[in-house]
């Protein structure tokens, strides 16, 4: 079984560049989908989870063709199947988004209910509930949300909770209803920006993205077209907190530093260095840190998928910080790893409560999920000593190349797969 082997104490140095935005990624592969042209997508992220994507949209029937690492051309011309195959579907929870896409394309759809990290309940009512006003038939049946229409119609859509999820099915269905409709308290997230940004680029017509009222005014057909996807903000973020608790000192390339601002803000608040370029961040981390407290908001508060990794920068820093989870609340199963490494947080409720430590000791850690799981390497790169981390499987879905990049920081990181492999590396390191 693969792990991480660490032997951390080092500063992080150097430039990084960060890879497409996997979330966005997610959303733009099933949108291609909607059109019988050719579609052309660049900078797409080489990780598990649009790997995964691409697989089911072969699967049922569309032609998908890797130019490259990073470039993919697909043709749906070909799809004879509304249904998507159980085995794709519940690796990864973007699957649901195929069911806006061949809802608005065919006016059907058979998708199993998805997987993903266990990071807490994510329901998708919301998802069925503007499929419904558009004037679908949905019915979970067997595992499955199995949707159908004679036409959609346009509507007039208020989201219950803001979601990410249900705001980009719901736009992708709408875009090829008849009509215009508004979908209010819509999530606001940069990859909503791109998801909509990649549909009008199709020939859709879409408004707003970006604020919490979006105006959809349905086309009849979609067309092909050449698009390259944003960078990912979580990965920057990552690297930005990664040069925060190793004390480092790290330029963060190919990034939109307007999408970073609340994980900036909260770096320079505990006394880090944060120079903002064109296309770039420059994070310098300072040999005392201090507390802050942070609260997980949607966009643009600070966002949920960064709360490990700070929660691990701040577990280093002076005094006494406080994380408040108000999105997913199984989202602090990686403390009880960290605290193997030395850690001090309590948690009650949603909140935890950290008192800062001088440092951590190496330890054999377990990745319960994606976000956790980096944030872990950053434990481990930050601590005395060897660190092993477990289940990295979590951590490929979402970061491209995470050692690669960590190795010309300066980390000293490898992935192994056998006890012989770790007594190795320790061999060889010293």
């Amino acid at each position: 079984m693969e792990q991480y082997i660490i032997k951390g104490g080092n500063p992080l140095v150097g430039d990084v560049t960060i890879s497409g935005a996997k979330n966005a990624a997610l959303g733009i592969l099933a949108a291609s989908i909607m059109t019988d042209d050719d579609v052309l997508i660049d900078n797409l992220p080489d990780v598990r989870d649009i790997n995964v994507m691409l697989e089911a949209i072969q699967e049922i029937g569309a032609r998908v063709d890797r130019i490259d690492r990073h470039t993919v051309k697909i043709n749906g011309s070909g799809i004879k199947e509304v249904s998507v195959d159980d085995e794709y579907i519940r690796r990864i929870r973007a699957s649901y988004y195929f069911i806006g896409a061949l809802l608005g394309k065919y006016k059907s759809a058979q998708v199993p209910l998805p997987g993903g990290c266990n990071i807490g309940s994510r329901p998708i009512d919301q998802h069925i509930k503007g499929f419904r006003a558009l004037g679908a038939d949905v019915q979970i049946e067997c595992g499955a949300v199995i949707a159908h229409a004679i036409d959609l119609v346009a509507s007039h859509i208020y989201l219950d909770v803001v979601s990410v999820g249900a705001t980009i099915n719901i736009m992708m269905a709408a875009a090829m209803a008849e009509g215009q409709t508004i979908l209010e308290n819509a999530a606001k997230e940069p990859h909503i920006v791109d998801v909509a940004n990649f549909l009008n680029s199709m020939g859709a017509n879409i408004k707003g993205a970006g604020t919490d009222t979006i105006r959809i005014r349905g086309v009849g057909k979609l067309h092909g077209t050449e698009y390259s996807i944003i960078p990912d903000q979580i990965e920057a973020g990552t690297f930005m907190c990664a040069a925060a608790a190793t004390r480092g000192d790290i330029m963060v390339k190919n990034v939109i530093p307007k999408h970073l601002e609340a994980i900036s803000a909260k770096l320079i608040e505990i006394g880090c260095e944060v120079i903002e370029f064109d296309d770039a961040v420059r994070v310098v981390g300072k040999p005392v840190q201090r507390h802050t407290d942070i609260k997980t908001l949607p966009y643009p508060g600070f966002p949920t998928d960064m709360q490990p990794q700070m929660a691990v920068t701040l577990a280093l820093a002076n005094g006494t910080s406080m994380v408040t989870e108000s999105i997913f609340e199984n989202r602090f199963k990686y403390v009880d790893e960290l605290a193997r490494m030395g850690s001090h947080i309590k948690v009650e409720g949603n909140v935890a409560v950290i008192d800062g430590v001088a440092g951590f000791t190496g330890a054999q850690v377990n990745a319960p999920d994606l976000r956790a799981g980096a944030a872990l390497v950053i434990a481990g790169l930050a601590a005395e000593g060897y660190t092993t981390v477990d289940e990295i499987g979590y951590i490929q879905r979402g970061y491209e190349c995470f050692e690669e990049k960590l190795q010309a920081l300066g980390a000293v990181i490898e992935k192994v797969d056998s006890e012989r492999e770790v007594q190795k590396f320790k061999l060889r390191v010293g």
